[in-house]
């Protein structure tokens, strides 16, 4: 079950992926563009319609808006478009991740949130 769903996480990356080259792409409809970065802003942003912490309807929008926006715009999309933004995805995919980047990135925002819960603690007390 733990394959089928990091499966099904990777694809859900690579069509969100697509989705945002479909909408940089000077060759997509304005108002298709337009749609395109909606979906794949959704995706990929924490702020959700319904919170997650809400059980079972909190996920249900992830579940059911994402993929339908997904494949509303890849139905919409142009076919050399939507292949041109498959192959840039597919590209993207396949670069190596720097884990090293990924730990200094992490200790930078560790290091700015105790920086600021330090001051904000010496500004409530004294």
């Amino acid at each position: 079950m733990m394959a089928t769903l990091r499966q099904w996480a990777a694809q859900l990356k690579h069509h969100t992926l697509t989705i945002y080259f479909v909408a940089r792409d000077r060759r997509t409809p304005l108002p298709l563009r337009l749609l395109a970065l909606l979906v794949a802003a959704y995706a990929l942003s924490p702020v959700d319609l319904i919170p997650d912490f809400i059980p079972v309807i909190g996920y249900l929008d992830d579940l059911v808006l994402v993929p339908l926006g997904l494949a509303l715009v890849v139905r919409l999309a142009p076919p050399h478009v939507l292949a041109s933004a498959r192959e840039q995805a597919r590209a993207i995919a396949q670069r190596p991740v720097s884990r090293v980047a990924g730990a200094v990135i992490a200790t930078l925002w560790l290091t700015t949130l105790l920086l600021a819960t330090y001051w904000a603690w010496r500004a409530w007390n004294d």
